[in-house]
């Protein structure tokens, strides 16, 4: 194990947005039984510190790796393509109008029947979005569309934290 691997390399998976969640929680609970800092207790605080250090680099590589939308992030900024969400916020015209549309929806919407309609729409385009973004990255290696792939991806993620939230209210 090396502290400069990036996350693939420690997880010893492919470089690709496509990943087995089975395998991917199976190598973090290994990883995390050979960097146990109590394992190291015998050879001293400095050895215990560096398993502390190896514990927090594998817990934050298992959760880059294990979440889709992190995964597609760090595959481009792997590649060269840093997503750029705060300073490059340019979608295209049709992704604004649905935005736009959902938007208007959510404020008009009545009633969990609706809410949970919109957030099953979110859902569908959520689906749809992950497998775009998984033939850019995976099949066509296009790690710039793929970046903007991403930053759409994050917008419907974040409109459908909105939904779920609307629809928890009505529950109180």
């Amino acid at each position: 194990m090396n502290l400069q691997s990036n996350d693939f390399e420690l997880f010893d998976v492919p470089v690709q947005f496509a990943q087995d969640p089975a395998a991917l929680d199976a190598r973090w609970k290994e990883l995390q039984r050979e960097a146990h800092p109590d394992k190291f207790a015998a050879q001293g605080a400095a050895a215990q510190r560096l398993a502390m250090q190896w514990s927090v680099r594998i817990n934050e590589a298992y959760q880059r790796l294990k979440n889709p939308l992190k995964r597609a992030m760090y595959l481009c900024e792997l590649h060269g393509a840093p997503i750029r969400a705060e300073t490059n916020t340019a979608m295209p015209p049709d992704f604004l109008v649905q935005q736009m549309q959902w938007r208007e929806a959510l404020e008009d919407a009545e009633g969990l029947e609706n809410l949970e309609e919109i957030a099953s729409q979110a859902m569908s385009r959520k689906r749809e979005q992950l497998s775009k973004i998984e033939r850019i990255l995976d099949q066509q290696k296009d790690f710039a569309a793929a970046a903007q792939q991403v930053r759409s991806l994050m917008f419907i993620e974040r409109f459908g934290s909105e939904v779920d939230a609307r629809i928890d209210s009505l529950g109180q």
